[in-house]
């Protein structure tokens, strides 16, 4: 009786060593089967996405009827002629002068951001929110435009129910419709120089005068914020934009200067008038300390500090275009 209930125990228990495995085999499978899936469907996802971020924004001769099209044509007026139109409802010249510097969005991101090859915005609104290191936070569509407010317009911020604030986005998400949240916009992002050559300043100045001032003036002041922005001066952006790194406006000169023969500079020659346009004297931004919360500052944001040691001869143009290190 004994032996046989034992030898029932163990026919019982390599049963139930059988059906375990049995089991752990079947949850690999299944484990596996999911894994498989969530890789497929993220798969056409991506492709999809790929080919759907086209450029091709839509007709300001299609905006909708009604307060949407109002906002839009209202947003795409504040783009493109920033200046006049904020300054326009200021009670006061010195008001407007508070409000907003001499230029427009138009002045970099040519024909109020739908010129592909010119800076263009097309798309942005699928880009928000987005993570900003330099504000070392993850910031809205309507905190980004804020930033430009302050920093490249060197004005004052928009309140956040300030409609024309409204009518910026609107005309953004407008001209971005039929792009999808996450796609790679390869138009945007590219001015930018990666490899920076070690500038001459006096070369650029020479070339500035010989080729620059018939839009931007001797005095780099500029005849017109969409035909020749001034370039430094009370009327230009301050130190803290991001046009007023080095890297980043040795890339722009390249890409976009001059008009009708954009790329035909080589990087020496862009490096130079970077060196000589960044070397003049402009607004300072309030709050580099607070810029860069989580290190990595760029070492060729020139600050008054750099503009001065150029002048003085001094500076480290090795150490300045040096990779930045976190």
């Amino acid at each position: 009786m004994s032996r046989g209930i034992t030898i029932t125990i163990g026919f019982l228990f390599i049963l139930s060593l059988i059906f375990i495995g049995a089991l752990g085999n079947k949850l690999g499978d299944e484990k596996e089967r999911a894994n498989n899936s969530s890789t497929n469907v993220q798969q056409p996802v991506s492709g999809e996405l790929a080919s759907e971020a086209t450029f091709n924004p839509p007709s300001l001769e299609n905006v909708p009827d009604g307060p949407q099209g109002e906002a839009i044509v209202r947003g795409h007026e504040l783009v493109d002629d920033t200046s006049n139109q904020l300054r326009g409802d200021t009670a006061s010249a010195e008001d407007g002068q508070q409000r907003v510097n001499e230029l427009s969005c138009s002045s970099c991101h040519a024909g109020a951001g739908l010129e592909q090859d010119s800076s263009p915005l097309v798309g942005v609104a699928a880009k928000y929110p987005n993570y900003i290191s330099r504000n070392g936070e993850i910031v809205t569509l309507e905190e980004r435009i804020n930033g430009c407010m302050v920093r490249s317009m060197n004005g004052q911020p928009f309140a956040e129910d300030d409609e024309d604030l409204d009518a910026m986005v609107a005309y953004f998400k407008y001209i971005s419709e039929g792009i999808p949240v996450g796609a790679e916009l390869p138009w945007l992002g590219q001015n930018d120089m990666k490899e920076v050559p070690i500038p001459d300043v006096a070369a650029g100045e020479k070339m500035f005068q010989q080729s620059c001032i018939a839009c931007h003036a001797q005095d780099g002041a500029g005849i017109g914020a969409n035909t020749g922005p001034a370039l430094w001066g009370e009327g230009s952006f301050n130190d803290g934009a991001g046009i007023a790194r080095f890297s980043r406006m040795a890339g722009y000169i390249q890409n976009n200067m001059p008009k009708g023969q954009e790329k035909s500079l080589t990087d020496q020659e862009a490096s130079n008038l970077a060196a000589f346009v960044l070397s003049q004297d402009r607004p300072e931004w309030g709050d580099h300390a607070g810029d860069w919360p989580g290190g990595g500052a760029p070492k060729d944001s020139m600050t008054k500090e750099l503009r001065q040691q150029i002048k003085d001869g001094t500076i480290n143009w090795e150490e300045v275009l040096s990779p930045t290190t976190k």
